[in-house]
């Protein structure tokens, strides 16, 4: 390119940039005149065509710039937007595909499908389209302000197909769930979800040891545990103790999350280091807390109830749970699910809630409920009130006693190793 050819590429742009129009399409045509193939002069004067409404010349001047650059993402996106103009269904579709085989993941372009797919009748395409490009886009806040009317399109055109689609399985599916055992109905309405797009398939992610095959279950069934109804009738008696200990032993209650500095806080950057979360332990990562059970002498021999989970290093913890009011606990996932995490609710707001995977639960006072941690959870404490709950650990029920005897071995050997 000569140096006469770029001096006018760049006096064109600073025309444009300033909104000289008539002047800027002169110059650009003055690149022509000396570079026939020029793509920047072929693409400026086909939009500058479009901008005139002049579809046929500037669809012949952006397929010439095609031409010469085939994979420009600008030049095949301003392509599709005359065709779409022009109401060449085929054409449209033909440039679309190719600028999705050139970037199966441009953003644009897919907005482009799954807009095509919504004015030619294929609505559910349409929507799964959306979807798929709402995955690929950034966070809403980032969203750039040019994609941002076809995004929040896209957001509502998604939201519509999930609540009809939702609504057509209520009914069509009512009768068969009403004939589900009440053990069973609870996956079937995560399955639903599922299929909607309004929840994601949850797994056991555990940060230390996972153990496979065991099966996803975000709450156990009661009958898993005959110690819990022992354990609920020492309920006022615990609840006394944890009184007593936020009217005298404050200093006893210290931060939940106590990140160092380096280290990668994350979703915990709001938490770290804070009292909205704190914890008065009485077992900490295997480890009895002599002092903090001997104020709560009680509350130690209902413990004593609980088989006890030994996994050195890890287990058993059994702590007072203070979330303060309007306090959030983001989602994460637990260590393994070789233990189970058991909650005695002792001071419950209204307001406050626990979700484990796709089930919310909300405490009730004085009813034990035992889930699966390495499910991604997640709690709420929207009142304004402060919030307590007894948290220690239970062994998975499925795990037969020779395999929790694999369990100790295995973390054992992990940290001789280490």
């Amino acid at each position: 390119m000569s140096n006469q050819v770029e001096q006018l590429i760049r006096t064109a742009g600073q025309l444009a940039n300033a909104g000289r129009w008539d002047e800027a399409e002169r110059t650009w045509l003055e690149v022509r005149r000396l570079e026939p193939r020029n793509p920047k002069a072929l693409f400026s004067l086909g939009v500058h065509a479009l901008q005139r409404g002049e579809l046929a010349p500037a669809i012949e001047l952006l397929r010439s710039a095609r031409a010469v650059a085939p994979a420009d993402p600008v030049i095949l996106m301003t392509l599709v937007n005359a065709f779409a103009r022009q109401g060449d269904r085929e054409a449209e579709h033909e440039v679309i595909e190719a600028t999705l085989a050139l970037d199966a993941y441009f953003l644009p372009a897919l907005l482009a499908r799954a807009h095509w797919m919504e004015r030619y009748g294929r609505a559910s395409a349409a929507a799964t389209m959306y979807r798929n490009a709402l995955k690929v886009a950034p966070p809403p806040s980032h969203w750039p302000a040019q994609l941002k009317p076809q995004l929040e399109h896209a957001r509502d055109v998604v939201e519509r197909y999930t609540k009809a689609l939702g609504e057509h399985l209520e009914t069509k599916l009512a009768a068969t769930r009403a004939a589900l055992d009440p053990s069973v109905a609870g996956r079937w309405q995560e399955a639903a979800a599922i299929v909607t797009g309004r929840s994601k398939p949850f797994v056991s992610e555990s940060n230390q040891l996972l153990v496979p095959r065991l099966p996803a279950i975000p709450f156990f069934d009661r009958s898993h545990f005959p110690w819990i109804g022992e354990f609920e009738a020492k309920t006022d008696a615990i609840r006394a103790e944890l009184l007593a200990a936020l009217q005298s032993q404050q200093d006893r209650f210290n931060p939940y999350i106590a990140y160092g500095k380096g280290d990668p806080v994350n979703q915990w950057r709001e938490l770290n280091h804070s009292l909205r979360w704190s914890a008065f332990h009485l077992w900490r990562g295997g480890v009895p807390v002599q002092e903090n059970l001997q104020l709560c002498p009680l509350t130690s021999e209902a413990l004593a109830l609980v088989p006890q989970v030994a996994i050195g290093g890890l287990c058993p913890n059994a702590m007072f749970s203070a979330l303060a009011p309007r306090t959030h606990i983001p989602p994460h996932n637990g260590e393994t699910n070789a233990r189970l995490v058991a909650h005695l609710p002792l001071i419950v707001p209204d307001g406050c809630w626990l979700r484990v995977g796709y089930e919310r639960h909300e405490w009730k006072v004085g009813e034990v409920v035992v889930f699966d941690d390495t499910l991604e959870h997640e709690a709420m404490n929207g009142s304004d009130e402060l919030r307590v709950v007894l948290i220690f650990d239970v062994w998975n029920p499925l795990l037969a006693p020779a395999e929790r005897d694999m369990v100790r071995a295995m973390t054992a050997a992990v940290r001789e190793f280490q």
